[in-house]
């Protein structure tokens, strides 16, 4: 084991006793050990910090400032053993994170998706039920993909009708209600899975054939072959459709049936952010702005209230 992967694993650990998660931040820094050893480097440079950065060209530019970010971080904790260590100066890449506009599903688009993960093979298994009810559940509750993929048994409870997210991000932990119809569905789904199991331990939810956890990169892989199938992407297309943009497409839902039922969208957007489990209720008002008839019936009654002012 080299020197510099020593540090980083007691660097890791100290911010991890601390309190931070840090999972996509340890596998960020555990790659840029791994592209300091094949240069045979002991010592972080900025010009070889910036490099590895800067090393997936595709990516937005506020992505190279993250990695980077990730790098400056474990600089300043090796400095203060080795003062040749060089920390990257904080605006040496750009911030701006660019907001990707989501993709909002159609209901024949997602029963074309449901469909098509109902052909998955083998006909006889148990992964196109897992797909069909994943896909299902995201979009009718907004939940985010990594947290129906980290629902654990004891999180469901069919009788209340009622999901316990867990930890989620920002370390929120909620409660998510769902309808009858979707506690029927995931009441079917179960009892799949516990033949499939026959008998074997396993606490997640949603499940492959072979009765292990799901994995994040396996549903998105599923995912895009499932929306490539029914022709909703292509190489051409920037904006090929996503799992999380069901959760967008929730929120939007949500909105319009509040306006169109005479509701202020405004005055409910704290509670829409709760149940997403949003950190800031301007998280929620970003879907009112990427979304033509929500900001349509938003400037009518900013107008309203300009004409009652004068």
């Amino acid at each position: 084991m080299s020197t510099l992967r020593k540090s980083m694993q007691d660097y890791l650990t100290m911010r991890r006793h601390l309190g931070f998660k840090l999972h996509e931040a340890g596998r960020r820094l555990e790659d840029f050990v791994s592209f300091m050893e094949q240069r045979r480097a002991s010592r972080i440079t900025t010009s070889l910090a910036l490099t590895w950065a800067q090393k997936s060209p595709t990516v937005q530019l506020a992505i190279w400032a993250q990695r980077l970010g990730v790098v400056r971080g474990f600089a300043r904790y090796l400095n203060a053993f080795d003062p040749r260590t060089e920390i990257p100066p904080a605006e040496l890449l750009p911030r701006r994170y660019l907001r990707r506009a989501p993709y909002l599903y159609t209901d024949e688009e997602t029963e074309q998706i449901l469909a098509a993960a109902l052909a998955l093979p083998p006909a006889s298994g148990l992964r196109r039920w897992t797909y069909f009810t994943l896909i299902g559940l995201l979009s009718v509750t907004g939940l985010r993909p990594g947290e129906a993929v980290k629902l654990e048994l004891e999180d469901v409870d069919l009788r209340e009708c009622v999901l316990t997210v867990r930890g989620s991000k920002f370390g929120k932990s909620r409660w998510v209600p769902i309808h009858s119809s979707t506690r029927d569905a995931l009441a079917a789904y179960l009892r799949r899975r516990e033949r499939c199991l026959a008998g074997r331990p396993e606490t997640h939810v949603f499940i492959t054939s072979q009765g292990k956890p799901l994995s994040g990169d396996m549903v998105s892989h599923t995912f895009t072959a499932l929306t490539r199938k029914i022709g909703l992407r292509d190489s051409s297309t920037r904006r090929a459709p996503r799992l999380i943009d069901y959760r967008h497409l929730f929120a939007v839902t949500t909105l319009v049936r509040l306006d169109r039922s005479g509701k202020d969208p405004q005055r409910w957007l704290p509670v829409l952010s709760t149940f997403l489990g949003h950190q800031w209720t301007s998280d929620t008002y970003w879907y009112v702005e990427q979304h033509p008839e929500l900001m349509k019936q938003a400037m009518k009654r900013l107008e309203c209230r300009w004409k009652n002012v004068s």
